[in-house]
């Protein structure tokens, strides 16, 4: 098996009054991340700048520097698989587990296009949306802080249930309409809505009076979006696509409650990567670009957590190849090829949004159950089909030669013996 992911098991910590409250995606990414952060902060800034300096190939410790990269969304996949653990589930129907999946690019940053030296990986949805939800949390965390701290002197009074801000005492420089964003997002709750990402985790939503529960959680749309979907099981596999979510949402008062997908969204917005490296505020802040030329560029924890738990195809695509040359990559640079193909497959369109896998006949994707024959399985079906009956017809012609020319010989034998 070339790669495994580890997929995210967490559990609901505590009971509330309402029992399909949403749960918080836990922000502590455990120890395993935290090592791999100290190992990024040491590494190194480029291969061959390394390996020009006499840095060892063998060099275990070695992470190959992507801050000159940025983040960029390809496309999400539900794939069914055969999974061991489903197999020896006895009380299991099926011995197929549904994997999600998300294929995202390394693209060289301020690059127009993604069309050579990136590199191209493939993840667990559940990594995925960890760490990039974690990541949009904190920037939207970060600019209501800032939007507070330049607009904090304005007489902000309610009208007609918007917020009408006085610009007198704010800070000239600053876009204070920030405030009237991060007031909703504030008082969400209060309006009737709870943000999609509460979500991430598989969690029930429903139960009707005979103990039958759907579940919410996080589904690939098309292959192109992220969405909130609703499942018939607690791991969140076999999806419902025909029940909207928002049907079965209420509040601890038993009110309907919408979803908000601002966060959602971004983490599948193409047309806005992230870039990988890490600002040093405080040094542009103190104005000591000067004395900092000399340290080395860091990652931030978002590229840092994907390019860990991805699986990667980078020697196709054009990405440093010298990462090849070292041990702790001997395995990765030894598997590319089949993490490559896997990508490939994903790619193809051979799979449905519920994960089965059905194309057949040129690129053009049937739905499940449906079936259908390409150009050259009709031509060899139409020809084994010609071939059987002319030898059909053969077999009855020969048949009746032999017949008939037996008889023959018979009675010219039964005249001379007479």
């Amino acid at each position: 098996m070339f790669v495994k992911f580890a997929l995210a098991l967490i559990l609901a910590t505590s009971a509330t009054a309402n029992p399909f409250e949403p749960v918080q995606t836990p922000k502590n990414h455990g120890a395993k991340t935290r090592y791999m952060n100290k190992l990024m902060r040491g590494a190194k800034p480029t291969a061959r700048s390394q390996l020009g300096a006499g840095r060892k190939l063998n060099d275990e410790n070695y992470i190959p520097d992507i801050t000159g990269y940025s983040v960029k969304f390809e496309m999400c996949q539900f794939v069914k698989a055969y999974d061991d653990d489903m197999a020896d589930d006895e009380e299991s129907g099926t011995v197929l587990a549904t994997k999600h999946f998300v294929i995202f690019r390394l693209c060289p940053t301020g690059s127009s296009s993604c069309n050579s030296n990136y590199g191209e990986y493939i993840v667990s949805m559940e990594e995925y949306l960890e760490a990039y939800v974690g990541y949009v949390q904190e920037q939207q965390e970060n600019w209501c802080q800032a939007c507070d701290e330049n607009c904090e002197d304005q007489q902000n009074q309610d009208q007609d249930g918007g917020r009408q801000l006085d610009d007198a005492n704010a800070n000239n420089n600053y876009d204070c309409s920030c405030v009237d964003t991060c007031y909703k997002i504030e008082n969400m709750e209060e309006n009737g809505y709870v943000d999609a990402t509460d979500y991430l985790e598989c969690q029930a939503i429903y139960e009707d009076n005979y103990g039958n529960k759907l579940y919410a959680g996080p589904f690939c749309s098309g292959g192109e979006k992220i969405k909130i979907g609703v499942f018939s099981d607690e791991n969140c596999m076999v999806l419902e696509s025909g029940k909207d979510v928002e049907t079965y949402l209420v509040n601890n008062d038993g009110n309907a409650i919408k979803l908000s997908h601002a966060l959602l969204k971004k983490t599948y917005d193409a047309s806005d990567p992230v870039s990988c490296l890490a600002v040093d505020e405080d040094a542009n802040n103190n104005n000591n670009n000067n004395n900092n030329n000399d340290k080395e560029p860091e990652a931030i924890e978002l590229c840092e957590q994907l390019y860990e738990a991805s699986a990667k195809c980078e020697k196709t695509h054009g990405f440093d190849n010298g990462y090849a040359n070292y041990d702790a990559y001997a395995n990765q640079f030894a598997q590319e090829s089949a993490v490559c193909s896997f990508i490939s497959s994903i790619k193809s369109g051979a799979y449905g949004e519920d994960g089965e896998i059905y194309i057949v006949g040129g690129s053009s994707v049937r739905n499940s159950g449906e079936s259908a024959t390409s150009g050259g399985q009709k031509f060899a079906l139409t020809f084994f089909i010609i071939g059987t009956v002319g030898l059909a017809v053969y077999a009855a012609m020969l048949h009746s030669q032999l017949t008939k020319g037996a008889g023959a010989d018979l009675s010219k034998q039964g005249g001379a013996m007479a």
